[in-house]
């Protein structure tokens, strides 16, 4: 009798993401822990990458890291990136202090007398006043974590950058095949902390104040559905900002959410009409919109600690994250490729 052939049990299905990341500063190691944990993950491939301010560098790192190396120099590089910042911290005034530690939030400066020193001066003086010679340290690490040349001629990774055009207002998104560090700084450039960056005789500033992260250069250029979005600054807050430093905190993350919002209306508006029939799946993309954050954990914070560089706060950002992608990806797993997993009008509207 002839035996029919052994079926060996297949591998897990590959499904693929575009990965649309925020900034916030220190705040950025919350994605850090979200990409650290999806790179774990063998059934999720990586095809896009949107990102914006500390969304830009994480961007950048991890298209790096996958076409260089893969999975692990990925892991590896954005690990170096963040212990750099941690360590260069210990040499900043911007330290938390006992009384931070004692009654301030997690992760909270505000006690340190150079931070509220740095944050009067701030607002009376630009860093074209106190940073005539326009230092900036993170130029430095980025150009020796990344080879640009190889970011360039990817074709693996579709990777978008973007910043903001201060004369026009016009969000400005650059694109991995001519990506140069100078782009990744124009994306996190926050004008009271650094002088614009002049890119093509024009001068950027944080892409935030208009696109934190845009999302229609990974739908409209790459052929992957499914975006995943790594919020950092939360939409919703606990009570009503009462001190100026919760006021300007507040006023802060609406500014760069506030774009985000209108497109996740766009998006919403677009693939309903797909979804009745109105409009022609062929013509028109069926975008599914996944999303991970830490709305509770992430309202908690001061606007300081997006300055807060210690490895303790930073560990436990990157940990948050961690946990959020690892419930993400056993609860939404499935949904990839076939649905969203984000009520778009429940979480936006």
């Amino acid at each position: 009798m002839k035996k029919s052939p052994v079926r060996l049990p297949s591998g897990p299905k590959k499904k693929k993401l575009n990965l649309a990341l925020q900034g916030g500063g220190a705040h950025g190691a919350f994605t850090w822990g979200v990409l650290d944990r999806l790179l774990d993950d063998e059934r999720i491939d990586i095809e896009g990458i949107v990102g914006t301010s500390a969304g830009a560098v994480n961007a950048a790192i991890l298209a790096y890291g996958l076409e260089a190396g893969g999975r692990k120099k990925a892991k590896e590089l954005l690990h170096q990136f963040w212990k750099f910042n941690s360590e260069n911290c210990k040499c900043s005034p911007f330290q938390p202090t006992a009384l931070d530690k004692i009654l301030g939030s997690k992760g909270s400066i505000e006690f340190s007398p150079y931070w509220q020193m740095f944050d009067l001066l701030s607002r009376m003086f630009s860093p074209y006043q106190w940073n005539p010679n326009n230092i900036n340290v993170f130029r430095d690490i980025i150009e020796e974590l990344i080879d640009f040349s190889v970011l360039q001629k990817s074709r693996n990774i579709r990777l978008y950058i973007c910043a903001t055009n201060v004369l026009t207002g016009r969000l400005k998104v650059f694109d991995h095949s001519d990506i140069t560090p100078e782009m990744i700084l124009a994306s996190a450039c926050l004008p009271y902390l650094y002088q614009a960056p002049e890119i093509n005789g024009e001068y950027y500033w944080d892409g935030g104040y208009m696109g934190n992260p845009p999302i229609f250069p990974v739908i409209y250029n790459t052929d992957c559905h499914d975006v995943l979005i790594v919020q950092i600054n939360p939409i919703n807050i606990p009570q009503v900002p009462r001190s100026t430093n919760e006021i300007f905190d507040r006023i802060n993350t609406l500014s760069f959410n506030s774009s985000l919002m209108r497109e996740m209306r766009a998006i919403y508006f677009v693939t309903s009409l797909i979804e009745k029939g109105e409009l022609d799946p062929a013509k028109y993309k069926h975008t599914f919109i996944h999303t991970i954050d830490a709305e509770e954990e992430m309202s908690k914070l001061t606007a300081s600690s997006k300055m807060n560089l210690d490895m303790e706060f930073l560990k436990y950002l990157f940990d948050t994250g961690k946990e959020k992608a690892d419930e993400f990806l056993r609860d939404h797993y499935d949904k990839i490729g076939k649905k969203s997993s984000t009520d778009i009008v429940a979480k936006f509207f």
